[in-house]
């Protein structure tokens, strides 16, 4: 009985080792990608792998920077979130908010992710709305913002973010839609591209949607509302270069 028992527990020992060295493992490996990712792209994330083998395809070019007009870049937060240079990750009012409305219309969900919890949802996560899922992009939405910082966030969202069905990224969008570089997007036709963004899936640039036909109306003159906005032209902003003629 006592060898059972001492065999039991010389189980448990190890199983309970395993487990810690493998915990230990885990977060020394995604802490290092997490610092990697500062520097190199994603290789793939989970949401362009289900979309590769749903059947919707999968475009996308990861470009540099200076490769994505200053027009994109303003049109993202223009429609997405315009407290970006703010925050630490998290538009609490928002969140509050949207709490508040989904507990008055619980079949008609209303989110309040920023940029910086988009970015960790896609680029480390599944979509879903579990609470494992939005546990873990608390996480990683501290990190990124602690580790990242502002620009690199943006620039990442501008490379992996859906903006059509099967379509990730401001370069993938600009060459299926309009047959140019992301560098030489306007700003009409960035309105139109964030203006999808809300579910990319559902509203389309081409052939153009009632939906992104008005939100890009309005995407714009939220554009020309906070472009003025010094801790936004912080991070917006390109180096060395300005804004050309073919951008406006």
């Amino acid at each position: 009985m006592a060898v059972a028992k001492n065999k039991s527990n010389s189980f448990l020992y190890r199983s309970w080792r395993f487990l810690k060295r493998l915990f230990l493992i885990l977060f020394v490996a995604q802490f290092v990608y997490i610092i990697l990712l500062k520097w190199i792209n994603p290789p793939i994330t989970l949401t362009q792998f289900s979309s590769w083998i749903s059947g919707n395809g999968l475009k996308r070019d990861y470009v540099s920077w200076d490769e994505i007009s200053y027009n994109m870049r303003l049109a993202v937060i223009s429609s997405e979130d315009q407290l970006f240079p703010d925050h630490s990750g998290f538009d609490w009012k928002s969140i509050e908010k949207a709490i508040k409305y989904n507990e008055r219309k619980p079949n008609r969900i209303k989110g309040a992710s920023t940029i910086s919890q988009q970015v960790a949802k896609n680029v480390f996560l599944w979509q879903g709305r579990d609470w494992i899922r939005k546990g873990l992009e608390v996480y990683f939405t501290k990190m990124i913002e602690w580790i990242w910082g502002k620009k690199r966030i943006l620039h990442v969202y501008l490379n992996v973010i859906e903006m059509g069905k099967g379509i990730f990224g401001a370069e993938a969008a600009a060459q299926s839609y309009f047959n140019k570089p992301a560098s030489k997007l306007n700003r009409r036709q960035s309105a139109m591209i964030a203006a999808c963004l809300p579910n990319p899936k559902k509203y389309s640039v081409k052939p153009l949607s009632n939906y992104v036909a008005k939100r890009s109306g309005w995407v714009t003159r939220q554009m020309n509302f906070i472009e003025s906005d010094m801790d936004i032209q912080k991070i917006i902003r390109q180096e060395a270069t300005q804004k050309t003629k073919a951008q406006l």
